[in-house]
């Protein structure tokens, strides 16, 4: 059957407004008033539109919601549906609280000024709604970042999103791949991008709206290039969460995580602290996964692969980070956005040595020079860890990379500037197996496996499992 095209968005501002079991109000500051706009524009408002308002002054804005540090964040978005929300409430529950289910939607952005040069627009934009009149309130939180050129355009796409927000809450709740691409209808990743999307109450069953989920879907259907989930699992805004922190960072796939990833954390932990000092401190330590790195079959990632591994990390007390960076460079820029403070790379030495071969910067017009350029900037330092050679029995360290000719002068570059920090030491035992040795371990029921990962992958169950249906 053929795809059914939705509704634009003045028609989806006409059918809400001719709805009349949904009323509610809309508090939007920092972008004019273009989501409330579409609904008087599409008649009929008066069936939708309890009361409309922006507070931009700093005073009224701190009179009404109460005074913060920073009035574009989550923090004021939520105060913002906690006082519009119990208003709406308090004033019309009594009169229509029967019939009517509730919504309250705010935002608060920070839009593209006159004067910009290379500020960050950004904003966060919620709604809280009921499902029945009289119901319990759920909840969608979204943080996004605008691309477009001009406050007219990005103020566009604002007003556009907001009204596909109202509309999901009512009529897309099916499912979170379908409530996020219903999010996108008339934009594209090149105008909005939406990196933190949390839904939460009775109207979205944990299980299905699960906030690692969250991340997974917004990273695989081109939502955001990047998500990240902490260790409670619950997801966040890296550039809130990561603002003024040092961090670093682990690459891999994780399927398992292996006591020789842990012991190459622990070392590349070690030598962070140790090269920048009271700099380094309280960072934060991040696993990082590329979508290349998860299991895919014909519906997209294998969501319980995933959440398998997710739970393992999580365990260990690890925050999580989903990307599309298959270049460390454009990771590196990814982390220069969220924070000035250092980051940290840890890496074993046949990654390390794979970051100078030509696939990685062929498409960049500087070339290697470049690649490192963007790699290394704004105090990046890569860690890396040494590794087993089989055919010589040798341990060797990111002094003995195996390059060529031309790249040796390039690492002892490197070297020299401290750029790059060799881990001098790595557990013997475990320096001549890879993670996916041991994955193929696992597959092939080979009981070594077991000694090469810790103790909570063994309590998974998932990998035991593995090798039990292979063997």
């Amino acid at each position: 059957m053929p795809e059914t095209i939705p509704p634009t968005s003045l028609e989806k501002a006409l059918r809400l407004n001719l709805d009349p079991s949904i009323y509610g109000t809309f508090a939007e500051i920092g972008a004019g008033q273009e989501i409330a706009n579409w609904f008087f524009r599409a008649g009929g408002a008066a069936g939708t539109v309890a009361k409309t308002m922006s507070a931009y002054d700093m005073t009224f804005s701190d009179e009404i919601y109460g005074k913060i540090q920073r009035y574009v964040s989550r923090a004021r978005l939520e105060a913002m549906l906690d006082h519009e929300y119990r208003i709406l409430e308090q004033r019309l529950g009594a009169k229509r609280g029967d019939e009517t289910t509730f919504f309250a939607l705010a935002t608060t952005i920070r839009a593209k000024g006159y004067n910009d040069r290379d500020q960050e627009c950004h904003g966060w934009m919620g709604i809280r709604f009921q499902m029945v009149p009289g119901g319990p309130y759920s909840e969608i939180l979204l943080h996004l970042r605008m691309l477009d050129d001009t406050n007219r355009e990005q103020a566009d796409a604002v007003g556009i999103l907001g009204v596909n927000l109202v509309w999901a809450a009512f009529h897309e709740r099916r499912d979170l791949r379908s409530l996020l691409q219903a999010l996108m209808h008339g934009l594209n990743r090149w105008r909005i991008e939406i990196d933190m999307a949390k839904c939460r109450g009775p109207a979205f069953p944990r299980a299905a709206f699960d906030d690692r989920l969250a991340a997974l879907e917004l990273v695989e259907n081109g939502l955001t290039d990047a998500a990240l989930f902490l260790a409670d699992g619950e997801i966040v805004q890296a550039a809130d969460t990561l603002h003024k922190k040092p961090v670093l960072v682990k690459r891999g796939s994780f399927d398992p995580i292996t006591r020789l990833n842990l012991d190459m954390i622990e070392k590349g932990r070690a030598g962070f602290l140790a090269d920048f000092g009271e700099q380094a401190e309280g960072h934060l330590e991040i696993l990082e996964m590329t979508l290349n790195n998860l299991h895919v079959d014909e519906d997209g990632v294998k969501h319980d692969d995933f959440l398998a591994r997710a739970d393992v990390l999580q365990s260990l007390g690890k925050n999580v980070l989903l990307s599309k960076y298959s270049e460390f460079h454009r990771l590196s820029g990814y982390l220069a956005r969220q924070t000035k403070m250092p980051v940290g790379i840890v890496l074993g030495l046949p990654l390390f040595e794979e970051l100078f071969k030509p696939c990685w910067y062929e498409d960049l017009a500087g070339g290697v020079v470049e690649s490192f350029g963007r790699l290394f900037r704004n105090q990046v330092r890569l860690y890396v860890y040494p590794s087993g050679d089989k055919a010589t029995g040798k341990i060797l360290t990111a002094r003995e990379a195996r390059l060529e000719a031309p790249m040796q002068h390039l690492l002892a570059y490197f070297l020299e500037t401290k750029s790059v920090r060799p881990i001098e030491e790595g557990v013997a035992e475990l320096l001549f197996v890879s993670s996916a040795e041991v994955r193929r371990m696992i597959l092939a029921n080979d009981p070594r496996w077991r000694d090469l990962v810790p103790p909570v992958v063994l309590e998974s169950g998932r990998w035991a499992s593995m090798a039990g249906m292979e063997g």
